[in-house]
């Protein structure tokens, strides 16, 4: 059981069919840490207002952070966009889970890591909020047909994960410019903030690089790609990929920044097999 300092996650979507609920409790039980921190849209009130899918599994995964509290775990959550009511609660704690609207986080190595969720640097979430309702519609459809296309893949007998909503954000140029957009974006006011890094979720795309000197850190989801962040004792911080073989991690197409937007300087690890304990965790 790897014991790390700090675990950081992101887009849950608990209250979704969508929501990787198993996966995540996986990866709870086989990560203890000091500190855990929830970025963001933990649970959907957006997709909770058109019906509740609530099964016993998200349940257990809300009971076994109560318990990691309980037992010590400093937990903060941080709302995001999906439920951003719970930021009316920002400053208080909930029994021993701390709610804020940001934070800095001191890694064991002395950096500091701004953690905020990031949709206040997302242009369509903040200026176009029917827009980016529609987007959330879209987004969980195509994660829907990808679990009948995962059913369809377990029949063949084909081997490995293969996400859709993954493959679109790859190959439509817009979702590109769009994911490039808001790292550069964050990754300048963390700059501003003077800080050394910052850790965020909301795109649901899992990455480590660096982008102006700032460490870019993005949890993912649990609801397609199954990733999160966690730092180690000595300080260093990994994506972790739960619900993806090794060997496909490796095979990841990784977007070369100096080609898409020149200009921005932007260097991705080297290795992105290396970055992380990954274990294959399918459903």
């Amino acid at each position: 059981m790897p014991q790390v300092r700090s675990v950081f996650i992101s887009d849950v979507h608990l209250g979704t069919r969508a929501c990787q609920a198993g996966p995540l409790l996986d990866f709870l039980r086989e990560h203890p840490s000091d500190y855990l921190y929830m970025v963001g849209d933990i649970v959907d009130f957006w997709a909770m207002n058109r019906g509740i899918q609530w099964n016993v599994m998200q349940n257990t995964v809300v009971q076994k952070v109560l318990r990691r509290a309980r037992q010590g775990c400093k937990v903060f959550l941080v709302p995001g966009n999906h439920d951003e009511a719970l930021r009316e609660y920002a400053g208080i704690a909930f029994g021993d889970i701390r709610v804020e609207s940001e934070w800095v986080h001191e890694a064991a190595d002395g950096r500091h890591y701004w953690v905020v969720h990031g949709d206040e640097y997302d242009q369509v979430t903040r200026h176009h909020r029917w827009v980016a309702l529609l987007g959330d519609v879209a987004y969980n459809t195509l994660v829907r047909i990808n679990l009948w296309l995962s059913r369809v893949r377990r029949v063949l007998r084909r081997p490995g994960y293969w996400s859709l909503a993954g493959y679109a954000k790859q190959k439509v140029k817009r979702a590109v410019s769009f994911i490039f957009d808001f790292e550069a974006s964050i990754a300048h006011a963390t700059r501003r903030k003077g800080l050394d890094g910052v850790i965020c979720g909301h795109i649901h795309w899992a990455a480590d690089c660096e982008i102006e000197g700032v460490r870019y850190l993005n949890c993912g989801d649990w609801v397609d790609s199954c990733s999160a962040i966690v730092e180690h004792f000595d300080g260093r911080m990994a994506v972790v990929r739960w619900g993806m073989p090794r060997a496909l991690v490796a095979a990841q197409p990784l977007f070369d920044r100096a080609e898409e937007l020149p200009g921005l300087v932007t260097a991705r690890m080297a290795d992105p097999a290396a970055s992380g304990d990954i274990r294959r965790r399918m459903p």
